[in-house]
């Protein structure tokens, strides 16, 4: 292919690679696995530049998903469940998805329940505000559950962020004032 993308029919390499140093362009084999294969006469640095433009503009338009952790114990105080609620709470306001752990050491294994129980009372707290995305499981000392907010809270922690603010225009200069020569006032004796 040419330039312009237009065919040029089936070329020798010798002869593809002159056309293209007389364009003062580059043959880059597009399609190897085509017999014959297909070559294009390009500015590939060019392409490599717009090729990024278009991937990094790609990337701006896409919203992170972001996960925070928070850590629980079989043995959790009223006041640090509260606490750490709260934590989620802000977390899920904020959009980004909870994962929830709960610790357990030495005989606590035996009593996996008492985990379940905090983590289904948490999300009966949390209802309305997330919903489980991964139903908890065990995982090896560690039970494991994901909440995600709910559509609405994610569109309103979209409407808070803040936008990029447009630049102000710099205020008008005064210009200077001229300073006329003063006067003389000599006296004569």
């Amino acid at each position: 292919m040419g330039s312009d993308g237009a065919q040029i029919g089936i070329v020798s390499t010798q002869e593809a690679l002159r056309q293209a140093q007389d364009q003062d362009l580059d043959l880059v084999e597009v399609a190897p696995q085509a017999s014959p294969p297909v070559a294009r006469i390009m500015d590939y640095g060019k392409y490599k530049y717009e090729r990024d433009i278009r991937m990094k503009e790609a990337r701006k338009k896409q919203a992170r998903v972001e996960v925070k952790e928070i850590k629980f114990r079989p043995k959790i105080d009223p006041h640090d469940y509260a606490t750490k609620k709260g934590h989620v709470e802000r977390f899920l306001r904020a959009g980004a998805r909870v994962k929830v752990t709960i610790m357990f050491r030495g005989r606590e294994m035996a009593h996996t329940e008492l985990g379940r129980r905090i983590l289904d009372r948490l999300v009966k707290d949390l209802e309305g505000l997330a919903v489980v995305e991964a139903v908890p499981k065990q995982d090896g000392r560690n039970m494991v559950m994901v909440i995600a907010p709910t559509k609405k809270q994610v569109a309103a922690a979209r409407a808070e962020q803040p936008r990029p603010r447009e630049p102000r225009p710099e205020p008008a200069k005064p210009e200077p004032v001229k300073a006329e020569p003063a006067a003389s006032t000599t006296e004569q004796v």
